[in-house]
């Protein structure tokens, strides 16, 4: 059965990364956009990144433009908005899909390891969120309505478990 670091992807730069890299660590994993209502997350997954980071705890966002075109822009201009606006300094991605025919196949992955409200696979909108334990399992699935802040007890509990 595949793991979370099975996969790869492209960083915001253009750089091809093995998610390998991301091995015995808790990672978040978030499909972000830049005008959505729930953009102002980014301060609240920021704030997780750094309170929890020397832990082994990691946030990737991967920018999605599917939900309403609220991620227009390109990589360089997505970047350099989380910089600008919410000082993000958290691993971020390329442009993907996470639902459709071109659906990136971690997003793949997530969704068959955990579905949504009421079995239904489909991400329902921005800042939909996976939780991935230590040993690369999905341990959690959080709807777009979830603040980051209302995750940190999941989270201090995978970062308990043992590596």
């Amino acid at each position: 059965m595949a793991k979370f670091t099975d996969f790869s992807a492209t960083d915001i730069k253009g750089n091809a990364h093995e998610l390998s890299g991301y091995e015995g660590n808790v990672v978040l994993v978030v499909n972000v956009a830049s005008k959505c209502g729930f953009t102002p997350q980014y301060e609240g997954l920021q704030k997780l990144w750094e309170t929890y980071r020397d832990r082994g705890f990691f946030v990737l966002g991967f920018p999605c433009d599917q939900f309403g075109h609220q991620e227009p822009g390109n990589e360089a201009e997505i970047a350099s908005f989380c910089q600008l606006e919410y000082a993000v300094d958290f691993p971020m991605f390329s442009k993907i899909e996470v639902n459709g025919a071109n659906t990136h196949p971690l997003w793949a992955w997530m969704k068959a390891q955990k579905s949504g409200f009421l079995g239904i696979d489909a991400i329902k909108w921005n800042f939909s969120k996976f939780l991935i334990g230590r040993d690369g399992d999905v341990l959690h699935r959080y709807a777009p309505t979830d603040k980051p802040e209302s995750l940190a007890q999941d989270i201090e509990a995978a970062l308990a478990s043992a590596r």
